[in-house]
């Protein structure tokens, strides 16, 4: 690596992540009554009060809703149902359907004075007065179903009252929303309508994850939720077209336009979406990025003039059709280009389009099924963002049969005097990517160690074996069976869901603390794993059940760190054997043996699970992708900022000390050749010193008052 351009830094994308499922046309399979598996599973619960359902985009939430509401509205005795979308294009969604042509028992109606989204006018307070007074109008009628706005909503709740809504049926699409508004109105809202108890709910996400820190609804309040759960790994196991998904950054110096060329394929279906005008990657002149990023596909031939499309010549000789919504000088221009992308006529056409450069726009709710690259520059603040723009390239379409996201991420250059905030921004970016692998992957079912087979699990040839290394695999969801010895169990019900249904909500926790993805990335020299698997993950387990008892709180966090530190281990055990040209795994397979592959090396138990640093795998990844020297002085400026133990974390260590003495009757020793006891002997001494500081504090206020 002697001859080394400037720009990029690594010569191909480093995969951070790849799917593969086996295609088996389950997810589109419709039943009697016209519902594909994900609307089945939803129906099912519809008696509930409260249902959260949590399922990736393209699944068939809206008609799911429609199944569900209208079984309120005709068996369950509600008034009326009330849509509320987070913006005006997604009420299309909930347009009317035949349904009973595919066997169901009612079709889906919508007057068209009660779908407000096509109503004219912003949903902004001054303009919103006509739209709440339909919205009262709708509640004073006997029609069935009205579809609105969440902003319309809000307006309607807080002029009408909540008392207003009586027995009516609310459904929140897109329910991640809620808490990313800047004053949360709606969630509180939401609190004021649970508090009262005379609705029914139904609130869907695609996103796993609400918001990138604030919860929705307290505790309390999602406790009262029957949550449908519908995996990312389900939905693409069950298409018949798309059998991989691949998921990577590119680490780039310089201008991105530069370094572009290296992973835009113009034979792919891409979506280039380019970074806000504000974020660091942007070259402050969005035009001009389109411009070379044209520039680099091919030479310009002029503009499409029914669908404004460009027409660039690539240099394999093929006319590319090239849409620009980044350009928003001509209002009338970008509408046509917009009319021509969503043309229903065009839909299941291929080769209407072949490359969309946007900026804010084509992400959520955007449906182009042939897209086949998302290609994202920069890092993006919200989790929630990136699992929509991977949703762009995961719709199944026939002849599809590989997708990929490649995030391009400026690498913090080692002249570069701005390195923590580069730092800070690639982080982020590795931080999404760590936490869609586990979004991807099949869920896991732990137990402890000779806990029996569990019904519907395959253990291979010879069965389930006592004091074997078990591994069952669902062939059906695609969850695998893995034991654990001295695997704590959570004790209530509301535990088991937490390990059953939201580590994915507790390690988006952990995986955006930044402390963890400093230490654990960039400064494992002098950080011992048990202080992000136990400490960090403990912490941030308590803060966010603060209601549970100690025990539950322990079982979270030991299920929760065993779920990533499996995939991790996984993916690390696939990429050896791929180095040693030992890569044997294929199709639906891969990531089942890597777990083999790792548990098969001995037994697992929780102790050795906590001794992993669960961000191993992505150090492999970057060592090999970064420069060397930039490598080396983002390590020296984290090293740098270690300090010396904060008192929770001195508090956290001597918990975990008394805990030792309790197993090994006697405390740990502060020169102990096991650096973890080690560790917990510090906290112990540094605990002492911040309580003789109190003391010594309180002392000289008496004798000063004396």
């Amino acid at each position: 690596m002697n001859e080394k351009t400037s720009n990029p830094t690594n010569s191909y994308t480093v995969p951070s992540v790849s799917i593969a499922t086996a295609r088996t046309g389950a997810s589109s399979k419709a039943n009697v009554l016209g519902m594909r598996a994900m609307q089945e599973r939803a129906y099912a619960k519809r008696g509930e009060q409260y249902l959260l359902i949590k399922s990736p985009p393209a699944s068939g939430k809206s008609r799911a809703l429609m199944f569900i509401a209208l079984d309120k509205l005709n068996n369950q005795g509600l008034q009326q149902a009330i849509v509320v979308v987070p913006e005006r294009s997604i009420g299309s969604s909930f347009a009317d359907e035949p349904l009973s042509q595919y066997g169901f028992y009612w079709d889906w109606q919508v007057a068209s004075q009660w779908n407000l989204c096509n109503a004219p006018g912003v949903d902004e307070v001054k303009v919103a007065k006509s739209k709440v007074k339909a919205v009262g109008e709708f509640l004073a009628s006997t029609d069935k179903v009205l579809v609105c706005t969440h902003a319309t909503f809000r307006f309607a709740v807080e002029e009408l009252g909540v008392q207003a809504f009586d027995n009516r049926l609310i459904a929140i699409d897109e329910f991640h929303h809620v808490s990313s508004n800047p004053d949360n109105k709606l969630g509180s809202q939401l609190g004021a309508f649970i508090a009262r108890d005379k609705i029914h709910l139904v609130a869907m996400t695609g996103s796993y994850f609400r918001g990138d820190s604030e919860a929705v609804l307290g505790p309390a309040d999602e406790a009262k939720f029957e949550t449908i759960t519908y995996t990312y790994y389900e939905q693409l196991n069950g298409y018949q077209w798309l059998k991989s998904l691949d998921i990577g950054y590119f680490f780039y110096t310089g201008p991105y336009v530069n370094a572009i060329s290296k992973v835009l394929d113009p034979a792919l279906k891409t979506i280039v979406h380019i970074p806000n005008v504000n974020a660091r990657e942007s070259l402050k002149d969005k035009q001009r990025e389109v411009d070379e990023i044209m520039h680099g596909l091919g030479e310009w031939k002029g503009v499409d003039p029914i669908t404004g499309f460009h027409l660039v010549l690539a240099c394999d000789g093929r006319t590319l059709k090239v849409a620009d919504l980044v350009d928003d000088s001509y209002p009338a221009r970008r509408s046509k280009v917009l009319t021509a992308l969503k043309d229903p006529v065009q839909k299941n056409n291929r080769d209407n389009v072949d490359v969309i450069i946007a900026l804010g726009m084509a992400k959520e709710g955007f449906d182009w099924i042939w897209c086949e690259h998302a290609l994202t520059i920069g890092y993006r603040s919200s989790l929630t963002e990136i699992v929509q723009i991977i949703g762009r390239a995961t719709r199944d379409a026939e002849g599809k049969e590989r997708s990929r996201f490649t995030n391009l991420i400026a690498e913090p250059a080692a002249e570069q005097s701005a390195v923590a905030e580069a730092v800070n921004d690639m982080l982020k970016a590795i931080s999404a990517s760590l936490l869609m692998e586990q979004v991807l992957a099949p869920r896991y079912e732990f137990t402890p160690k000779n806990n029996g087979p569990k019904t519907g699990f395959d253990y291979g040839e010879e069965g389930y074996k006592d004091d074997g290394h078990n591994i069952g695999v669902n062939k059906d969801t695609g969850q695998i069976h893995v034991e654990i010895n001295g695997l704590a169990t959570p004790q209530s019900p509301e535990a088991t869901r937490i390990c059953k249904e939201d580590l994915n909500e507790v390690l988006t926790s952990f995986l955006q603390d930044k402390t963890v993805l400093e230490r654990g990335l960039f400064d494992k020299e002098n950080t011992l794993p048990e202080e992000l698997t136990q400490l960090r993950m403990g912490k941030i387990v308590r803060e966010r059940y603060p209601d549970l008892i100690e025990a539950d709180q322990e079982a979270i966090r030991q299920h929760a760190i065993a779920a990533m530190n499996i995939t991790q281990q996984a993916k690390l055990a696939l990429a050896q054997a791929d180095a040693n040209g030992g890569g044997t795994a294929q199709g639906n397979t891969a990531l089942l043996d890597g777990v083999r592959k790792f548990v098969n090396v001995r037994d697992l138990d929780i102790d050795l699970i906590d001794r992993i640093n669960p961000f191993d795998a992505a150090y492999a990844v970057l060592a090999k992708a970064m420069d060397e020297k930039s490598l080396r002085q983002v390590q020296a400026s984290i090293a740098a900022k270690k300090l010396s133990i904060p008192e929770d974390e001195a508090r956290e260590l001597a918990r975990r000390a008394l805990q030792f003495k309790h197993e090994r009757g006697r405390l740990p020793e502060i020169n102990s050749a096991d650096a973890w006891e080690k560790r917990m002997a510090e906290g112990v001494a540094a605990l002492a010193r911040y309580r003789a500081q109190v003391k010594a504090a309180q002392a000289q206020g008496e004798s000063g008052n004396g």
